[in-house]
């Protein structure tokens, strides 16, 4: 095996050891679990021959469309359900409305021919942040909720950064989220995205108080319960994500988005569980399906045993600034031979330096993340040469 050269503080390089084999669980799919319900945020494979510039609004997303849709059936064959066109594939950052309509198109035509389940998000990104009403919001999010659901898919209301920066108050919240449940044709996934994940989110649901707007957000599911099939947590608070979920309504799920404490939000409590909607499920699919599949057999220890041990790369791939975690999830797709190219829209493949990417690399490989560590481990070093790290 080759060795890698990894830099470390202080620019020195220190060789490491790739594993030989790769995780048992990368060996074969299987089943959905049974006693929780997961999803994977996935993320998109750009075209790295398009001609696009990076960060530039008007300049299109460039998606490779097989490459996309293929990893969204590898996630399934692994047992997972799909979360798509949400924070993961960039929406808001690289991705625009456009390619998100059609994302969602696609992936729910290809959940139908393949047995998988997918749920989508509906937002309000084609409005500028500044300058909408309450009303042109509400305008966006119906347009979108119904392209979502003529497609097939099960929705996601995702936050609004439209909505966070008109909104007078929690009632501009309960009106307009009150209006689009009354319209769903199911029940939707409410979605509560905290400003580490986007800074453009704080004071969503009309206070910066979190016990205010938790329950704000309690409110309104508890106005129209039959409409909510769950709410997706990404606090990064633990306790707090515990505490709200005591307090939803009966057949109301609570869908942790807590990337830090996932272990031990799914296991639950004596009072309840939360099921699972993550964005560090796309890399771990295969540890993390076959870690819940542990769970529906009653094997909890066996359960944290194999799921544990994911934590310290998900801490340092969502490590603060946090919205640039998807950096580090297409990197190591790169590096796991799921795409041929470490390209992401809107340029984002800069947003984390080399020091944090090699240690993505070095963590994943620990896991036997990858199905062929070899060829993960030339790829790495073909990274660090294009970084003047290696000759």
């Amino acid at each position: 095996m080759t060795a890698v050269p990894l830099p470390r503080p202080g620019g020195v390089l220190e060789a490491y050891e790739p594993r030989a084999e790769p995780a048992p669980a990368l060996a074969a799919g299987g089943p959905r679990p049974s006693c929780r319900t997961v999803f994977a945020a996935a993320h998109v494979v750009a075209d790295p021959y398009a001609d696009t510039g990076p960060g530039d609004p008007d300049s299109p997303a460039a998606v490779d469309w097989d490459a996309t849709l293929a990893y969204r059936r590898h996630l399934w064959s692994h047992g997972l359900a799909v979360a798509e066109a949400m924070d993961t594939a960039q929406r808001g950052m690289g991705l625009d409305w456009p390619r998100a309509a059609e994302l969602i198109r696609r992936s729910a035509a290809e959940a139908a021919a393949h047995g998988g389940r997918v749920a989508c998000g509906a937002a309000t990104d084609p409005l500028a942040a500044a300058g909408a009403t309450v009303a042109d919001v509400r305008a966006a999010y119906e347009e979108q909720l119904a392209l979502v659901e003529d497609a097939g898919a099960q929705a996601v209301l995702m936050a609004s950064r439209a909505l966070a920066a008109c909104a007078r108050g929690p009632g501009d919240y309960v009106e307009t989220y009150g209006s689009l449940l009354r319209q769903a044709r199911e029940p939707v996934i409410l979605h509560w995205l905290g400003d580490m994940f986007d800074p453009a989110l704080a004071g969503y649901w009309g206070s910066s108080d979190l016990d205010a707007a938790t329950d704000t957000f309690l409110d309104v599911i508890a106005q129209h319960p039959d409409k909510v099939d769950g709410v997706k947590v990404s606090l990064l608070d633990a306790s707090r994500e515990v505490a709200l979920r005591r307090r939803l309504p009966r057949g109301v799920r609570c869908y942790t988005g807590d990337d830090f404490h996932y272990p031990e939000l799914i296991e639950g409590d004596e009072h309840g569980f939360s099921h699972a909607l993550l964005g560090v499920f796309d890399p771990l699919a295969p540890l993390a399906a076959e870690a819940v599949r542990t769970l529906d057999t009653g094997d909890a220890a066996g359960f944290r045993k194999a799921l544990d041990p994911t934590v310290p790369l998900a801490r340092h791939l969502f490590q603060a600034p946090t919205r640039f975690y998807k950096t580090g999830v297409v990197f190591l797709a790169w590096l796991g031979g799921h795409q041929s190219h470490f390209t992401m829209v809107g340029g984002q493949q800069s947003a984390r330096s080399l020091p944090h990417l090699a240690r993505v690399y070095e963590l994943a490989d620990t896991l036997g993340l990858f199905p062929e560590p070899q060829r993960a481990a030339e790829r790495m070093i073909s990274f660090l040469a294009v970084h003047g790290v290696v000759r």
